[in-house]
């Protein structure tokens, strides 16, 4: 599996391209800072980040780095498996799963990490900082904590239909259904019995 997954073709996308300015001796020293993503679009992506005195160098850096923190996203079809606020320093991004056919809702870096690592529906809103950089890495440790429901369940020592709630719900709302239509005249009818054949020795 390892094998296919490293065959898959990486493709990248460029978020923000930075001037950065060193004050030396004889004045300033400008470089550039790169904030790539890199992914498979299918369920492999990574942040990298590079830095040099010329802005190619800088990107084939900040792939290179990317391609070293790459990490497998957990979904749901062609959604996330459950709603998550990802945090790093003051950036929050609040991921949510939809419905197929929704898209990605989502701005900015947040979009390239969420369309490169294969996700298709989500909706998704920033709650902190606007900084890339931070934002990026806070989207990244959302998805990095999503878990499976065959995780959940077993570490709960529980079947996957108890941890889910749909499933839950619908067996609930079948049995409230069930339930009144036979048990309920039962007991009435025997307790006027009862009381009738009790009141006539009394009589």
């Amino acid at each position: 599996m390892s094998d296919y997954q490293d065959s898959r073709e990486l493709k990248e996308r460029v978020v923000e391209i930075n001037r950065v300015a060193k004050v030396v001796k004889g004045g300033r020293r400008f470089s550039f800072t790169a904030l790539v993503v890199v992914g498979d679009e299918v369920d492999r992506v990574g942040v990298g980040y590079g830095k040099a005195r010329e802005v190619p160098l800088a990107i084939s850096k900040a792939v290179e780095d990317g391609k070293k923190n790459l990490f497998t996203v957990t979904k749901h079809g062609t959604t996330i498996t459950h709603e998550i606020l990802g945090e790093f320093g003051a950036a929050r991004v609040l991921l949510r799963p939809a419905s197929e056919g929704t898209g990605v809702i989502a701005g900015g870096g947040v979009r390239a990490v969420l369309e490169l690592g294969g996700v298709r529906d989500i909706l998704a809103k920033s709650l902190g900082t606007t900084n890339p950089v931070n934002m990026l890495k806070a989207t990244v440790q959302g998805l990095q904590s999503l878990r499976r429901p065959e995780e959940v369940a077993k570490a709960r020592g529980k079947t996957i239909a108890e941890v889910l709630p749909l499933p839950k719900l619908e067996a609930a709302a079948e049995e409230e259904s069930e339930a009144p239509a036979a048990p309920e005249p039962k007991p009435a009818a025997v307790a006027a019995e009862a009381d009738g054949g009790e009141e006539q020795p009394d009589g």
